[in-house]
């Protein structure tokens, strides 16, 4: 028999309450920065299959390895340049590898999700105890490294098993990112967890493998924000930008994230932001008030 769905229940857009964010804004909209770390002996994101599978794969390793080397100096230059802060999905193994990227963050007040241990290791297969144990020792080290427990989380390849959810809340996570399925939060059927929105489509790692320009990916932002926008009439509205430093931070590629920041940033209905602030808001003011309706 096929596994049903009890994660979450449909619930369609068109019948649900409208709300705003902050200030009247109608799109909330947040920059996820995929900060990973890879393993050296293992297949990984790849932008050469040809080689994937070799160990030591000098091409594809390197290529990753551009990201915090180089290519989020130049992303961290342009979130600064607006004035926006990243919501950091986190591999715990950062911490130690690339000091200088948390000591960045922190003096930025970046939102720190977990994001698993390293993006070259996946929970699937994991038994309920090798999962709770994992999950600890990651939300761990970010704690201890950042000075605050993550509140949201995402796994390594937007991966999870069906215990995932329920043991996040049990380490008292809010919310996740891995069910990219809505453009607003929704609870989850796990008490006190929420689904917000991130995305597998305005996520440069999809969009550059497909040979999208970067003139193409700064009119596509534009073309998102303006239909979440129109949208939004009905009930505000979650745009989520996924970058990787090993892609967008490339040198030919920066200027564009620029420019998408720089038409984002000048937008009167917008709330740039982070994903925390999204969830905080929404539980807030709409659960909170959809509870109080019910009484």
């Amino acid at each position: 028999m096929p596994i049903e769905n009890t994660l979450f229940d449909y619930n369609p857009i068109s019948e649900r309450p409208a709300f705003t964010w902050p200030g009247g804004a109608k799109v909330a909209c947040y920059v996820g920065l995929n900060i990973e770390h890879f393993h050296i002996d293992r297949a990984s994101t790849s932008i050469w299959p040809g080689t994937a599978d070799l160990v030591p794969d000098a091409l594809n390793y390197g290529w990753r390895d551009y990201g915090p080397r180089v290519g989020i100096w130049r992303l961290i230059e342009s979130l600064d340049r607006h004035g926006v802060r990243a919501s950091a999905l986190l591999n715990s193994d950062v911490v130690h590898q690339n000091p200088q990227i948390i000591k960045a963050g922190l003096e930025r007040r970046w939102a720190w999700l977990a994001h698993g241990k390293t993006n070259s290791e996946l929970t699937a297969g994991m038994s309920v105890d090798e999962e709770r144990d994992y999950l600890t020792a990651v939300v761990d080290t970010i704690a201890g490294a950042v000075g605050q427990r993550p509140r949201g989380w995402m796994g390594p390849g937007l991966t999870e098993t069906f215990d995932t959810p329920r043991l996040l809340a049990d380490l008292g996570l809010q919310y996740v990112l891995d069910w990219t399925n809505d453009d607003q939060p929704y609870a989850l059927n796990v008490p006190g967890l929420l689904s917000v929105p991130y995305t597998v489509e305005l996520n440069d790692l999809g969009l550059f493998s497909k040979g999208i320009t970067g003139t193409e990916f700064v009119q596509i932002v534009r073309d998102q924000y303006e239909q979440l926008l129109a949208d939004a009439r009905h009930g505000a509205r979650v745009m989520a930008i996924a970058v990787h430093p090993f892609v967008t931070g490339q040198a030919f590629r920066t200027k564009y994230f620029d420019q998408a920041l720089e038409y984002l940033a000048a937008q009167p209905d917008i709330w740039l932001t982070t994903s925390d602030d999204i969830a905080d808001h929404y539980r807030r003011a709409v659960l909170a008030e959809e509870r109080d309706s019910c009484r």
